[in-house]
């Protein structure tokens, strides 16, 4: 859990962090929606390449950018228990007696682990890239134009940034009770179900706890420091595009229009 990755900013010197975090957010929501086409593995094959490209480009491992994986791996093997349960079609390719695996329901799990990788690294890509601050005044911008119809453009954009700041945070204080806990003789691994329901409920019970008080002492020290949502803002740093962030823009729209080609071809 120390090594997770999401959420977590690495200062470099590449090409996308240089750019500006507006169109960083419309490239990971154009990538988004090129995701849910289902567009085949051609398709997915396409997604992949370019995400590559951009890990490349913004100089982080593909090693670093799965780390964001390691606490999917659970629902990961959840779903795929529940489909080889549930799914019954296509050719099967394992038999004995009752038990029986599907090819249809392998499909269906990859089809589904696929979309959530590259959604987690997409993410990834993003905040380790990102500042939050920067972030924040991305999405703050992007949301201004909501703001004639009364939409607290500036709250929400606070809210995003500040819940992507605290995972890693929230992630470490986890580790930190576990280890708590396994000091004072709590299982986390072995036992029974109920047994291992209560040392999860003795998990969960000071995580919340300790998020709640994280939450409150962010509240004080905003709140002391003379922060008014609602109050007029004047920025240090302006946005401004450069011709990276209109090639990135157009590459992803690209990306995305060619995956819906690919779909009404199929």
């Amino acid at each position: 859990m120390s090594n997770f990755a999401l959420g977590s900013y690495m200062p470099m010197d590449s090409v996308v962090h240089k750019m500006d975090p507006r169109s960083k957010i419309i490239i990971m929501l154009l990538l988004m929606i090129s995701i849910f086409i289902p567009s085949g593995i051609t398709g997915y094959i396409c997604i992949g390449i370019f995400i590559c490209f951009v890990l490349f480009l913004s100089k982080l491992s593909i090693k670093y950018a799965f780390r964001s994986m390691k606490p999917m791996l659970f629902m990961m093997i959840f779903l795929l228990v529940i489909n080889v349960l549930v799914i019954k079609t296509g050719i099967p390719w394992i038999q004995w007696g009752w038990f029986s695996i599907y090819s249809d329901a392998i499909y269906q799990t990859l089809y589904i682990v696929v979309r959530l990788l590259y959604m987690i690294i997409i993410t990834t890509i993003l905040t380790a890239t990102t500042k939050p601050l920067d972030l924040t005044l991305g999405i703050e911008k992007l949301l201004k134009p909501l703001e004639k119809i009364k939409f607290p453009a500036h709250i929400i954009a606070m809210m995003i940034s500040i819940a992507l700041r605290f995972i890693p945070t929230l992630i470490e204080e986890t580790q930190r009770i576990m280890n708590a806990q396994a000091s004072r003789g709590v299982d986390l691994d072995n036992g029974s179900l109920k047994e291992k329901l209560m040392a999860i409920l003795s998990l969960i019970v000071p995580l919340f706890i300790s998020a709640f008080d994280r939450a409150d002492q962010l509240a004080n020290a905003m709140e002391a420091r003379g922060y008014n949502p609602n109050a007029q803002r004047t920025r240090y740093k302006v946005l401004k595009m450069s011709s990276l962030d209109y090639i990135g823009l157009i590459s992803s729209s690209f990306l995305l229009i060619l995956n819906i080609a690919i779909c009404f071809v199929l």
